[in-house]
Protein backbone atom coordinates (compact mmCIF):
# COMPACT_ATOMS: atom_id res chain seq x y z
CA UNK A 1 0.00 0.00 0.00
CA UNK A 2 1.42 3.74 -0.66
CA UNK A 3 0.79 6.51 1.65
CA UNK A 4 0.42 9.84 0.85
CA UNK A 5 0.27 12.30 4.02
CA UNK A 6 -0.58 16.12 3.99
CA UNK A 7 -1.74 18.87 6.36
CA UNK A 8 1.49 19.88 7.89
CA UNK A 9 2.38 23.62 8.30
CA UNK A 10 2.89 26.34 10.88
CA UNK A 11 0.52 27.06 14.02
CA UNK A 12 0.74 28.79 16.35
CA UNK A 13 0.68 26.84 20.19
CA UNK A 14 -3.25 26.55 21.53
CA UNK A 15 -4.08 26.47 17.56
CA UNK A 16 -4.93 22.99 15.89
CA UNK A 17 -4.19 21.05 12.51
CA UNK A 18 -5.38 18.18 10.86
CA UNK A 19 -3.14 15.89 8.82
CA UNK A 20 -4.39 13.25 6.17
CA UNK A 21 -2.77 10.53 4.83
CA UNK A 22 -4.00 9.24 1.71
CA UNK A 23 -3.57 5.10 0.91
CA UNK A 24 -3.97 3.46 -2.57
CA UNK A 25 -2.95 0.16 -3.95
CA UNK A 26 -4.32 -2.40 -1.17
CA UNK A 27 -7.05 -2.69 0.02
CA UNK A 28 -7.23 -0.14 3.03
CA UNK A 29 -9.91 -1.26 5.15
CA UNK A 30 -7.83 -4.48 6.40
CA UNK A 31 -4.99 -2.87 6.87
CA UNK A 32 -4.40 -0.98 10.93
CA UNK A 33 -3.05 2.43 10.59
CA UNK A 34 -1.11 4.73 12.36
CA UNK A 35 0.65 8.01 12.94
CA UNK A 36 4.57 8.55 13.90
CA UNK A 37 6.28 11.79 14.50
CA UNK A 38 10.09 12.48 15.29
CA UNK A 39 11.38 15.80 16.34
CA UNK A 40 14.80 17.39 15.89
CA UNK A 41 17.21 15.55 17.61
CA UNK A 42 14.78 13.00 19.06
CA UNK A 43 14.16 9.01 18.58
CA UNK A 44 10.75 8.39 16.19
CA UNK A 45 7.84 7.71 18.09
CA UNK A 46 4.17 6.17 17.91
CA UNK A 47 1.86 9.02 18.41
CA UNK A 48 -1.51 6.99 17.76
CA UNK A 49 -3.04 3.89 16.21
CA UNK A 50 -6.49 2.43 14.51
CA UNK A 51 -6.87 -0.46 14.11
CA UNK A 52 -9.15 -2.10 11.18
CA UNK A 53 -11.89 -2.12 13.76
CA UNK A 54 -11.51 1.56 14.65
CA UNK A 55 -10.36 0.77 17.97
CA UNK A 56 -7.95 3.43 18.83
CA UNK A 57 -4.54 4.16 21.02
CA UNK A 58 -2.66 6.78 21.61
CA UNK A 59 0.59 7.76 23.66
CA UNK A 60 0.07 9.51 27.24
CA UNK A 61 0.88 12.84 26.19
CA UNK A 62 -1.53 13.72 23.23
CA UNK A 63 -4.44 11.84 25.15
CA UNK A 64 -7.30 14.64 24.92
CA UNK A 65 -5.50 16.19 22.05
CA UNK A 66 -5.50 14.21 19.34
CA UNK A 67 -7.77 12.39 17.39
CA UNK A 68 -7.06 9.59 14.97
CA UNK A 69 -9.93 8.45 12.67
CA UNK A 70 -9.74 6.76 9.36
CA UNK A 71 -12.64 6.77 6.02
CA UNK A 72 -12.33 3.52 4.07
CA UNK A 73 -14.49 5.13 1.55
CA UNK A 74 -11.77 7.50 0.92
CA UNK A 75 -9.26 5.14 1.83
CA UNK A 76 -7.84 7.98 4.52
CA UNK A 77 -6.59 8.28 8.03
CA UNK A 78 -6.78 11.52 9.66
CA UNK A 79 -4.63 12.91 12.88
CA UNK A 80 -6.54 15.58 14.32
CA UNK A 81 -4.57 18.04 16.57
CA UNK A 82 -5.94 20.15 18.95
CA UNK A 83 -4.38 22.42 21.65
CA UNK A 84 -1.05 21.90 20.17
CA UNK A 85 2.03 22.38 22.19
CA UNK A 86 5.58 23.51 20.70
CA UNK A 87 6.75 20.01 21.65
CA UNK A 88 4.60 18.49 18.92
CA UNK A 89 6.89 20.14 16.73
CA UNK A 90 7.64 17.28 14.36
CA UNK A 91 8.07 15.52 11.56
CA UNK A 92 4.84 13.24 11.12
CA UNK A 93 5.00 10.38 9.45
CA UNK A 94 2.05 7.66 8.55
CA UNK A 95 2.32 3.96 8.64
CA UNK A 96 -0.08 1.31 7.02
CA UNK A 97 0.49 -2.35 9.46
CA UNK A 98 0.20 -5.67 8.02
CA UNK A 99 -3.29 -7.13 7.70
CA UNK A 100 -3.91 -8.93 11.56
CA UNK A 101 -0.09 -8.04 12.46
CA UNK A 102 1.79 -5.22 14.39
CA UNK A 103 4.44 -4.92 11.53
CA UNK A 104 4.27 -2.28 8.94
CA UNK A 105 3.69 -2.85 6.16
CA UNK A 106 4.60 0.87 4.35
CA UNK A 107 5.23 4.28 5.40
CA UNK A 108 4.34 7.55 4.04
CA UNK A 109 6.25 10.74 3.38
CA UNK A 110 6.75 13.16 6.04
CA UNK A 111 4.84 16.15 6.89
CA UNK A 112 6.00 18.73 8.88
CA UNK A 113 4.25 20.59 11.82
CA UNK A 114 5.60 23.30 13.77
CA UNK A 115 4.22 25.06 16.58
CA UNK A 116 5.42 28.21 17.27
CA UNK A 117 5.23 29.71 20.88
Amino acid sequence: VQLQASGGGLVQAGGSLRLSCAASGSRFSVHGMGWYRQAPGKQRELVATISSGAGTNYTDSVKGRFTISRDNAKNTVYLQMNSLEREDTAVYYCVAYKPGSNLINSWGQGTLVTVSS
